[in-house]
């Protein structure tokens, strides 16, 4: 018998017929390495999974992915009431907190794997991932939203949608400047600015994304990464100044925004009172718990936002599945539905399809022998294809638009042509 998973207090009852036989402590393997003196992979006994995550529930600027281990609960509890993968129910242990502080990332990884013993770690979200190193020497499955190099190459990291920040070599997902140019109609002539933090996540970010809108046909007029990672500035004037003349002594067509809330809140409330006509994009907005205030209901209204998975607006099947799992995982209660949500649930979903791929007889070895010829079609994320995964992305997404308090699809859900990256 397995421990009962540990759910949120909301979600208890709910799940009481799921785990009420479920009351004993699962023995994984040994704490040294993958598999134990049974040959059993740690983290995995006779009838459980044993899994746990790392996401960034708090940080110094007040943004929090928390509902990542919401959608990540959701899917590992439809998993379990479906009879878990091949018999063995997931023990999702929760996420850790790291409060995108590198030295608790990795302090984190090193609590799941040599404290908790799990078997895979899945979802890890966070805008730091110092855990990464340690996670692929130990052979840990782990699975996220690839929006860090670590998600690029290690044969044990995956991201739920594929690599977004690849090596030379690679490719670039194209969705967000073709979704930007179907919008301004045509890229031909137009011009944008893009902006992100003074971090190597921004700064790659930067060196990607110049890329890509070149390559779409933009001319791009500015690319910094220029804003403070740790703290949010309360005066943009300055960049304001030189965003609004970046274009020869011009505004451009189109701000693209790298960064996460609150910095684009700030920049854009920025951007609009000075006057800035142009079209504001961003990749993290698409949040309707960001809406509660006035003030950031009208920084985001008219913000185009990039989604690399089907939206909430979708009349896909998968998108009816999956809200009905974060209602069930809710306890029953119609919550406002996030991206940070459905980060937590592909990343949990991928998970448990290549685990279901890997059989019975599941191990490390076994995992990483299902995960190297793994491909499915239709899901949320588009079409998915492993190993190309950790090298390219998927190549699919849509862009969505606030208008007047509501989320509405602006590019509908595609998948476009990625391009070589140099």
């Amino acid at each position: 018998m397995l421990r009962p998973i540990r759910t949120l207090a909301a979600a208890a009852a709910a799940l009481a017929l799921v785990s009420a036989c479920n009351s004993a402590s699962t023995h994984g393997a040994s704490a040294g390495g993958p598999g134990g003196a049974s040959g059993i992979s740690r983290g995995v006994s006779a009838d459980s999974i044993k899994v746990g995550g790392i996401v960034s529930m708090t940080s110094a600027g007040g943004y929090s992915k928390k509902d990542t281990d919401l959608g990540a609960r959701a899917r590992y509890l439809r998993a379990n009431a479906e009879g878990g993968v091949h018999g063995r129910r997931i023990d999702y242990l929760g996420a850790e907190d790291d409060g995108q502080d590198p030295a608790k990332n990795l302090a984190a990884a090193r609590k799941l794997v040599q404290q908790d013993k799990v078997f895979a770690v899945s979802p890890m979200s966070s805008v730091t991932f110092s855990g990464a190193d340690f996670l692929e020497q130990e052979k840990v499955p782990t699975f996220g939203w690839g929006t860090l190099p670590s998600f690029c190459g290690p044969r044990h990291i995956y991201g739920f949608n594929g690599c977004l920040v690849p090596s030379p070599g690679g490719t670039l997902n194209q969705t967000w400047p073709e979704g930007i140019a179907q919008v301004l109609g045509g890229a031909s002539g137009r011009s944008v600015a893009i902006i992100a933090n003074d971090s190597d996540a921004g700064k790659f970010g930067i060196r990607t994304f110049q890329q890509g809108f070149a390559s779409a046909g933009f001319r791009v007029a500015y690319a910094k990464a220029s804003v403070p990672a740790t703290a949010v500035p309360s005066d943009w004037s300055a960049y304001v100044k030189e965003i609004l003349a970046a274009d020869g002594g011009k505004a451009p067509d189109a701000v693209i925004s790298v960064m996460q809330t609150p910095g684009n809140i700030g920049l854009f409330t920025a951007l609009k009172r000075s006057g800035y006509q142009g079209l504001l994009s961003d990749p993290t907005d698409y949040d309707p718990g960001l809406l509660a205030k006035d003030a950031t209901r009208q920084a985001l209204d008219g913000v185009y936002v990039l989604l690399q998975f089907q939206p909430f607006e979708s009349a896909d099947p998968k998108m009816a599945q999956f809200k009905a799992d974060i209602k069930a995982a809710s306890g029953g209660q119609d919550v406002p539905l996030n991206m940070h949500m459905l980060t937590g649930y592909m990343s949990a979903d991928l998970f448990l399809s290549i685990a279901h791929e890997a059989g019975k007889d599941l191990t490390v070895e076994s995992f990483q022998a299902a995960a190297q010829g793994f491909s499915d079609t239709g899901t949320l994320v588009g079409d998915r294809a492993l190993p190309k995964g950790q090298k390219d992305s998927f190549g699919c997404g849509a862009l969505v638009r606030l208008t007047n308090g509501a989320y509405e699809v602006a590019v509908p859900f595609a998948c476009h042509e990625p391009i070589p990256f140099t």
